[in-house]
């Protein structure tokens, strides 16, 4: 054990290990700048369509209206609340579902791929 103080004493006195952590911590520092600044590999995807993003809103309009309509069965809404909210969404889905069909009409090259 005495040994090993003695050691340590001389590696201090040298500045061993003064050196040593500087250089330690300068190249943690300088991998840390190289992880942080490297460009990220960035995956994309395929750009949805108009058509493609008015059935994913479609199927969260149904999904919607079935859960407004479990919530009045179960009691938790009101007959008035739960009309104007059916009303203003079966407006929307009519809107949506016209708009489908428009562009399925205009694009009929999309409908058979």
């Amino acid at each position: 054990m005495l040994l090993l103080l003695q050691a340590m004493d001389a590696a201090q006195k040298d500045g061993t290990n003064t050196s040593l952590l500087f250089f330690g911590c300068l190249l943690f520092g300088g991998f840390l700048m190289i992880y942080i600044f490297s460009p990220a590999v960035v995956e994309t995807t395929e750009e949805k369509t108009r058509l493609a993003y008015l059935y994913e809103r479609k199927e969260q309009l149904y999904e919607n209206l079935r859960d407004l309509n479990f919530e009045y069965k179960a009691g938790k809404l009101g007959d008035g609340d739960f009309t104007s909210m059916r009303d203003a969404m079966e407006q929307e889905a009519a809107a949506l579902l016209a708009e489908i069909e428009r562009l399925e009409k205009a694009r009929p090259a999309l409908r058979k791929t």
